[in-house]
């Protein structure tokens, strides 16, 4: 009996460690949870932080396009129109007169006479209700063409288009000459149906 004693005494102190091993430290327990719980938190947080600092990174902005330039030898169409590497340019903020009316072919060789032997520069700024291009169209000396036909009496300013930059270029009484494109900023469409009218039956009568 006295030797089985130690032994017994032995086993049961091998069992008590042994259980002690695989049940879960209560004073640990709570504190690895609570942990568990944080980590995914914080990587959200990490990650939504992120996100938000690439969405608004002025490095992932898209510049804005520059503007379209066109350069070359000019073929002139009429007072305010011509055509620059097969693409046909109106002239920026001015109206001219049309071919068929008075002083439409002088503006057009006013234009051609400036355009003659220089390489013009048209900086595109829109399309008009025609689709052709409109642009800002410069000799190589700088000059405005806009500015230089005003200058000539070949064309008055359009206020609509340009906000008036050319209309204290316009000669003395340059509206009443060039009055059928007066009317037609001013909407009067109808001046224009007359004078065509007659035009088409003075050709008639001839």
């Amino acid at each position: 009996m006295e030797v089985l004693l130690p032994l017994i005494l032995v086993i049961v102190a091998v069992l008590l460690i042994a259980r002690s091993k695989r049940k879960p430290d209560k004073t640990t327990e709570p504190a690895q949870h609570e942990n568990s719980e944080l980590k995914p938190r914080l990587v959200s947080s990490r990650s939504q932080n992120t996100s938000q600092r690439s969405r608004f990174d002025a490095c992932n902005l898209v510049p804005k396009p520059t503007a379209t330039v066109l350069e070359g030898a000019a073929y002139v169409v009429d007072g305010d129109t011509i055509k620059l590497q097969r693409k046909q340019v109106r002239l920026f903020g001015v109206d001219a007169p049309e071919i068929n009316h008075p002083y439409g072919k002088k503006a057009k060789w006013a234009l051609v006479a400036l355009c003659k032997g220089q390489k013009v520069r048209a900086e595109v700024t829109a399309e008009d209700d025609h689709g052709r291009t409109v642009a800002k169209c410069y000799l190589e000396d700088g000059r405005d063409l806009s500015a230089e036909m005003v200058k000539l009496g070949m064309a008055i300013d359009w206020p609509k288009f340009s906000e008036g930059k050319y209309r204290s270029l316009e000669v003395p009484d340059v509206r009443k000459k060039l009055w059928l494109a007066d009317a037609r900023q001013k909407g009067r469409m109808k001046v224009w149906e007359k004078y065509e009218a007659k035009q088409a039956q003075r050709k008639q009568n001839e």
